[in-house]
């Protein structure tokens, strides 16, 4: 596989409007002072920082966080202007990578990224890398958290009002998503991801099967047909013990090198074209180590080798003629 390097456009989502505690709209400068735009220079890349996006709907200060109805107008003013940047990256032939920020900001990255597939008609893959499923609606949530709702959304169930419509909004074929990671899925939910053709690779797979295996049907459905692969990575798929800066900690989640063959792998196929890191929440991380983690894992994601592949193959060989 021939491996361009192109342009990344970074982009910053200070919000946690959709989550069901606050701390994520600090998570962009987190991963800025981790040293994020450092390891892609590292790397090859040209990264362009675009700073934090600025919306108008913002919840004035001094209102009570917990009002529904501005966290969701702040989910959906962020959702209008987030879609239009990735078309517009992606139309330049950039990267766009989105650095929030809590997870309902991928309502619109990934409405932006399906917009541009649908363009040129090219087919959209998305790796949903989380600990939850993020499948209910309105209708379905306990809790009201939009951050539990994006792929529901993106997949095109209908319980979401009129609100969620308009040019921003993109549609993803929910039998091209994988969740990969998970173990807290709500009964609503579990039916509606059985329904509607989601693959899910819980931990169960994952013990049984192994990274490599799964990941290998995963991305061999993308390379088959050529197509374009959006990773949303939320935090809380690795296991609380090594990244706790997340306000929805489940135990159990990826290893420490699980979680990095799973970024190397991504990158050894080709395909990626977008991207989202969300849930870093800095007030519950401990000394940063969980945006520590979170750029140890781009830089996995984009191309950082233990060992160059070549270098490693000649090794054996050589050691192999040698006896």
């Amino acid at each position: 596989m021939n491996h361009a390097t192109p342009a990344i456009d970074l982009f910053g989502i200070p919000s946690d409007a959709g989550a069901s505690c606050r701390g994520t709209g600090m998570g962009p400068d987190a991963l800025r002072v981790a040293g994020l735009l450092e390891t892609l220079a590292t790397l090859g890349y040209t990264a362009s920082d675009h700073g934090d996006i600025v919306w108008t709907d913002r919840a004035a200060g001094g209102t009570p966080w917990r009002l529904s109805g501005e966290r969701k107008a702040e989910v959906l003013a962020i959702a209008r202007q987030s879609s239009d940047l990735a078309l517009a990256s992606l139309s330049a032939g950039r990267l766009p990578a989105f650095v929030g920020g809590d997870h309902s900001l991928s309502m619109g990255t990934i409405s932006g990224v399906a917009r541009h597939c649908a363009a040129i008609g090219k087919p959209l893959f998305v790796l949903w890398v989380d600990a939850h499923g993020d499948f209910n609606t309105p209708a379905t949530s306990e809790t009201g958290n939009i951050h539990g709702m994006p792929l529901a959304l993106l997949c095109g169930e209908p319980d979401f009002g009129p609100e969620y419509d308009g040019d921003w909004r993109g549609r993803v074929d929910p039998r091209n998503v994988t969740i990969f990671g998970a173990r807290s899925i709500d009964r609503p939910e579990r039916q509606l991801l059985e329904l509607r053709g989601v693959n899910v690779v819980d931990m169960r797979r994952i013990d049984e099967m192994g990274v490599v295996a799964l990941m290998r049907e995963v991305l061999a459905r993308v390379e088959a047909v050529g197509g374009h692969l959006h990773v949303s990575f939320d935090v809380d798929v690795i296991e609380p013990a090594i990244a706790p800066g997340t306000g929805t900690p489940v135990a159990g989640g990826l290893t420490f090198r699980e979680a990095h063959l799973v970024m190397e792998m991504i990158h050894d196929c080709g395909h990626m074209g977008s991207l989202d890191i969300v849930e870093l929440n800095p007030y519950l991380d401990h000394a940063g180590m969980s945006a520590r983690l979170l750029v140890d894992l781009a830089a996995s994601l984009f191309g950082r080798q233990i060992m160059p592949r070549q270098t490693a193959r000649m090794s054996i060989n050589e050691a192999a003629t040698s006896i």
